[in-house]
């Protein structure tokens, strides 16, 4: 007989069950301390490796997908195209995140007592929050913390991604100037680390429905069995979905009839299927291939810039997961009472755009990349845990937003580019 397998998303769901039932089962018969002392020391660990991979996966996949662009010289403007028009789109998407959950405000529900028990249980989170405002007054003391003088330093402290991120930006265009030849040990080099990461990514992920339990009786007695935290959540997972759908079905068909020649009706009955395998697999890797021949083969869009468009985005363009993690990140500071001033807002644009292009293309990869964007702006990681139980079909709804942003990028560069296409 074949061993019965549950898929992981299920599991992560029957812990978030099971934690929570666990929390409301010790608050109800006085094991509070039970829970503090023994249950949920194992979701912060569960977090602290997240943390532990973030860097290496960050700085890993930027140097990768910078140097990876070795033959710019033939698709110099190929290149050129694709990259503005990929980073206009997930900023766009970031944008179109923090309008609203500024607006709509998901956190609001939650009971203004436990909010402020939160804040307080996170105080010295917000002690650092409050004092990154106080330090390095001045017009540019935004791009004073993006230059690091030592990157050593740097990457022994999970706050300090954003210069993680100049350093690997810097070395992958260094990368790229010494040509090929001379960059191809270290290239060789980081791409076995990447697997490696990814190996490492999913034997934590396996740990993540113990991880959510343990994490969620924790929540449980902090909010002591609190319902308005079950509203704050179901908002926040209409808010995720309204913002995918905007980009899905308003965005991207706004860009190819604005931008393309693509019948717009022809677009959307071609892309279906490759939404629906994004949907089914979570990954933006594994639908390549057929998100490949759609482009190619279904669309029109001819083998050069296909071959070339396609295989990036599947790695630096993430417009779902950037408009999800903006989303996440001021709702989770909602929920603890944590204030976000602008500082803290563009601190979020930039982290979520440049961290896009480290997000693994494979299910629930985004939440390592979570982890760093939240240690960031002085949020407890332990936060996540509001959200780990509801991501799993959010991450399949963003997925296809993904791979669509990915074909529309595509059907740009190659109708307003190539010769062929030319009047």
């Amino acid at each position: 007989m074949k061993k019965l397998r549950i898929p992981v998303y299920l599991q992560i769901f029957a812990g978030m069950f099971l934690g929570l039932l666990a929390g409301i089962v010790a608050l109800h018969t006085g094991g509070e301390s039970l829970v503090s002392l023994w249950i949920k020391p194992w979701g912060r660990i569960f977090i602290r490796l997240l943390q532990l991979v973030a860097v290496p996966l960050v700085f890993i996949s930027l140097v990768r997908g910078v140097a990876g662009l070795s033959d710019m010289s033939r698709f110099s403007r190929i290149g050129l195209k694709t990259v503005v028009l990929y980073l206009s789109t997930t900023t766009f998407a970031v944008l179109l995140g923090l309008t609203l959950v500024l607006t709509i405000k998901p956190g609001r529900f939650v009971d203004a007592a436990k909010t402020a028990a939160f804040e307080e249980s996170y105080r010295r989170q917000a002690d650092e929050m409050a004092a990154l405002e106080q330090e390095n007054e001045g017009p540019l003391r935004f791009l004073d913390a993006i230059v690091p003088d030592n990157i050593f330093s740097a990457l022994t402290d999970n706050r300090r991604m954003l210069q993680i991120i100049f350093f690997a930006l810097l070395l992958g265009v260094a990368a790229l100037s010494v040509g090929r030849e001379k960059a191809e040990p270290v290239m060789k080099l980081l791409h076995s680390l990447d697997e490696i990461v990814l190996k490492m990514i999913a034997f934590i992920i396996r740990l993540a429905p113990g991880g959510v339990a343990a994490l969620m009786a924790g929540l449980a007695v902090d909010c002591s069995g609190d319902i308005g935290i079950f509203s704050a959540l179901a908002t926040y997972a209409a808010t995720v979905v309204a913002g995918l759908l905007l980009l899905l079905f308003g965005f991207y068909p706004l860009l190819v009839r604005l931008f393309t020649r693509l019948p717009l009706k022809k677009f959307l009955k071609e892309m279906y299927p490759v939404q629906l395998v994004a949907f089914t697999t979570s990954s933006s890797a594994a639908t390549l291939p057929v998100t490949m021949n759609t482009a190619r083969n279904r669309l029109g869009v001819s083998e050069e810039v296909t071959s070339f468009v396609m295989p990036i985005g599947a790695t630096v363009n993430m417009d779902g997961t950037s408009c999800f993690q903006a989303i996440s990140v001021v709702f989770i500071a909602q929920v603890l009472g944590l204030n976000l001033g602008v500082e803290h807002l563009l601190i979020i644009v930039l982290m979520t755009i440049l961290s896009s292009i480290g997000t693994p293309s494979i299910p629930s990869g985004g939440y390592v990349v979570m982890t760093m964007v939240l240690t960031a702006v002085g949020i407890p990681a332990e936060g996540m845990a509001l959200i780990l139980g509801v991501d799993r079909p959010l991450d399949m709804l963003r997925t296809s937003v993904n791979v669509t942003g990915d074909v529309t990028v595509a059907a740009i560069v190659d109708r307003k580019t190539l010769p062929k296409c030319s009047d």
